[in-house]
């Protein structure tokens, strides 16, 4: 909380104006493009994050697909992720996200102007539906995240069980799959401290169609776990030198 009263402190001339056509943009989405959206969005993570004494550090944009629809599989930290990984991404991407968040300001309003799928998780057969929708938008060259643990893993760099179900939608689409390893993505909002803080995000090597059309999506998500907690440990290894 301090830290988006700081965001908010240190951006106070612009925020009024940031807000109106954040309101605006995403209750007239069809009035943009997805790139012109996305990058209202990067503008105004960025100057919330120079606010906010967040810095992203990112690696691996080489490793994003030039064309065609990727599903992005980051860790879940905390309620600052997608705008981590919004900064560091060159790419646009939306977001399937749990219904529990849909309401938060701020939060709503970037979700609705990257036209998000919110997903009920006691609801199977709206679930269901979200999986099928975001597979064929995939399939026409839209990206998407989906946090894998389903939810926040709360141990700070040390991350949850990955569901198997949150990779049916891109073994439907056929689509490469990125790993994103955040670290220290739970600092920015679910810590109460303004320090600086360096959040970083590495974007590992996809996994292609090819590689895992033969796998269950239980050993996709075991696969996918386990490169992602790889990098974070190999990273904390190299900041403790």
């Amino acid at each position: 909380m301090k830290r988006i009263l700081l965001m908010v402190f240190r951006n106070i001339l612009l925020v009024p104006y940031m807000w109106v056509r954040l309101c605006y943009r995403a209750a007239h989405t069809e009035k943009y493009t997805e790139s012109d959206q996305y990058a209202f969005l990067k503008w105004i993570v960025i100057h919330a994050n120079k606010g906010g004494n967040v810095h992203i550090d990112v690696h691996g944009t080489e490793n994003i697909p030039k064309t065609g629809g990727f599903m992005l599989y980051p860790n879940h930290q905390g309620l600052y992720d997608v705008l981590a990984v919004l900064e560091a991404c060159p790419t646009p991407f939306s977001v399937v996200a749990k219904k529990e968040i849909a309401n938060i300001p701020f939060l709503k309003q970037v979700f609705a102007c990257m036209k998000a799928y919110m997903l009920d998780r006691g609801d199977v057969r709206q679930a269901m539906k979200v999986i099928l929708d975001v597979s064929e938008e995939v399939k026409k060259g839209r990206n998407y995240l989906i946090f894998a643990e389903g939810t926040r893993s709360k141990q700070g760099n040390r991350i949850g069980e990955f569901k198997g179900g949150s990779f049916k939608a891109a073994t439907k689409a056929k689509c490469p799959i990125v790993p994103v390893a955040l670290l220290d993505s739970f600092k920015p909002f679910d810590t109460n401290t303004i320090t600086p803080v360096i959040v970083q995000v590495h974007f590992l090597k996809p996994l292609e169609y090819e590689v895992y059309k033969e796998m269950k999506t239980t050993e996709i998500a075991v696969l996918v776990h386990d490169e992602i907690q790889k990098t974070i440990d190999a990273a904390q290894n190299i900041s403790s030198l």
